[in-house]
């Protein structure tokens, strides 16, 4: 099979280390990728905007399978784009449409969606300019701290908490007069949930579902669990407080209703959910879903799995996940996130990476942020390794 990763961060790397290892593979592509993804199969600079150059690029080079990594192609429905091309019919699409990726795409959607199907998840009220008194009510009625969420896509800046009762009606106002643009002309408000957060991810063919391991991420920049949140300063899997009890729960209350409600919506969902859950006194709440694996979670989830992981994701294209069970590697998996000195706040780009073999065979080096510039590694982002063990 040829098969074209779409994506640049650690995610796709992971994808494209774990994808290079089966025997199924003939070419593997990546779009627009970083130096890592360059080891494993062909980059190309391509704009995961341009649904068109996606569309020439797969003819071009005959691509069987398409993995999309991120989320703003899903939501912007490039599934739907590519399946309405009559010269694409045969190809094999990673990743849910424009509706299915609506439980990322809105969190107002999302927390609906919940309710309908008796998910558990944090009270809400869903907040426009129409109604923003109806939000300071809301406010005034809640217990500290307070959350604040931009409905749209935020690229995970969208969600605010704070203890001081008027800043909160301060950062309502400033997200509905446009602080996250379009994704922020509605909010939702959200009770606080206390507890400790768990990443769970589905892979489903629309019907039946196999459950990915468990991974817990940390989010917190400095030493310790100190400092700003960023996109993720590393993740580990399996996760100790996570256990079989826990997951009969989480099966039970969150995975099966979603399928379910999603069926009842009459959406066709084939790929990825990832649950963003927490852990309440014993009980699992959903934080988030997103449409798509997570990070730095996938490079914790995908070394564990020992199956043929392009396999697994055939059987997804042919509805018959039933028929296959997943091998996990029982050892724990940790990764450490390298970032530029300055993240998630301005940083310098184009430093030199020294990058020595790793001292032994169960240690595993994800790029995020790296490029080769005349046969020299450089720094591309913020988050710019990710550095994976087993122990």
């Amino acid at each position: 099979m040829n098969v074209l990763i779409l994506g640049s961060g650690a995610r796709e790397h992971a994808f494209a280390w774990k994808i290079a290892q089966s025997p199924m593979l003939t070419k593997l592509f990546i779009a627009p990728g970083n130096a890592g993804t360059a080891l494993h199969g062909t980059n190309f600079d391509i704009d995961l905007n341009d649904f068109d150059a996606i569309g020439q690029l797969i003819k071009d080079q005959k691509i069987d399978l398409l993995l999309i990594g991120p989320e703003n192609p899903l939501v912007q429905g490039l599934r739907d784009e590519l399946q309405a091309d009559t010269e694409l019919t045969d190809l094999i699409i990673i990743g849910p449409d424009r509706a299915g990726a609506q439980l990322e795409g809105s969190k107002a959607y999302a927390k609906h969606f919940m309710t309908e199907n008796r998910i558990p998840t944090a009270d809400f009220y869903e907040i426009t300019k129409q109604n923003i008194d109806q939000g300071f009510d809301a406010l005034d009625q809640m217990k500290a701290p307070y959350v604040l969420k931009a409905d749209g896509l935020a690229a995970g800046k969208g969600v605010i908490i704070t203890e001081d009762l008027n800043e909160a009606k301060s950062i309502l106002k400033n997200m509905l007069q446009g602080q996250f643009v379009d994704a922020s002309q509605c909010v939702v408000i959200e009770s606080f949930l206390e507890g400790i957060e768990f990443s769970v991810f589905a892979l489903t063919d629309g019907i039946n579902y196999l459950i990915l391991p468990v991974a817990k991420d940390y989010k917190r920049i400095g030493e310790g669990d100190t400092g700003p949140n960023t996109g993720g300063m590393g993740a580990v899997s399996p996760v100790p407080f996570v256990d079989q009890k826990m997951m009969d729960k989480v099966t039970k209350r969150i995975i099966q209703p979603t399928l379910q409600g999603l069926k009842k919506r009459n959406i066709f969902y084939q790929g990825f959910i990832f649950f963003g859950l927490i852990n309440c006194g014993g009980d699992p709440f959903v934080i988030e879903y997103n449409c798509r694996m997570g990070d730095p979670e996938t490079q914790v989830v995908l070394p564990r799995i020992k199956n043929d992981f392009l396999d697994l994701l055939v059987h997804s294209a042919q509805q018959n996940l039933h028929t296959v069970s997943i091998d996990i590697d029982p050892r724990f998996l940790s990764n450490v996130v390298l970032a530029s000195q300055g993240y998630p706040a301005a940083y310098t780009k184009n430093k030199i990476i020294s990058l020595p073999t790793p001292p032994h065979l169960d240690t595993i080096i994800i790029h995020a942020g790296t490029k080769m510039d005349e046969n020299q590694l450089r720094t591309q982002g913020g988050r710019v390794l990710s550095c994976c063990a087993f122990g």
